[in-house]
């Protein structure tokens, strides 16, 4: 155990965090993500929620403060919009953490996320509760 660390960053998962650089990019997907299909390195959470997830990587996770989007979501889809689906309230929660979200159309998430560094699969049931996460430096 380490003091003062979420009990929810695991040493795998603190290792990636560790390991990534500037610029690179992490995923935290829903549960119906295809996160086995895209992801270069999986870990999985399930039974957590993205946004407590999120929380958690936030505790030690420098956003980039040299881009636009360091914190970037799936938007929902036209078919989904035209259907009258309110908004995601995950968003909500996901921008209450990270601060201002850049959204994206689905497979152009989907892409992004297939050049991500690591891709956290949660038990999140809700649709689009999706995030990429851009890796800042620590100064």
């Amino acid at each position: 155990m380490l003091k003062g660390i979420d009990k929810l960053l695991t040493g795998d998962l603190l290792k990636n965090l560790c390991d990534m650089g500037h610029g690179d990019e992490i995923v935290i997907a829903d549960a119906n993500f295809p996160a086995e299909t895209c992801a270069k390195r999986l870990i999985r959470m399930p039974g957590i929620d993205a946004a407590t997830v999120t929380k958690a990587v936030m505790s030690v996770f420098p956003l980039d403060t040299y881009t636009d989007d360091p914190a970037v979501i799936m938007d929902m889809t036209d078919s989904d919009k035209a259907k009258g689906m309110p908004v995601p309230a995950i968003w909500d929660e996901f921008g209450a953490v990270c601060g201002p979200l850049t959204k994206i159309e689905r497979f152009s998430f989907y892409e992004r996320a297939k050049k991500a560094y690591c891709v956290i699969q949660t038990g999140e049931e809700r649709q689009y509760g999706n995030v990429i996460l851009v890796k800042g430096v620590v100064l």
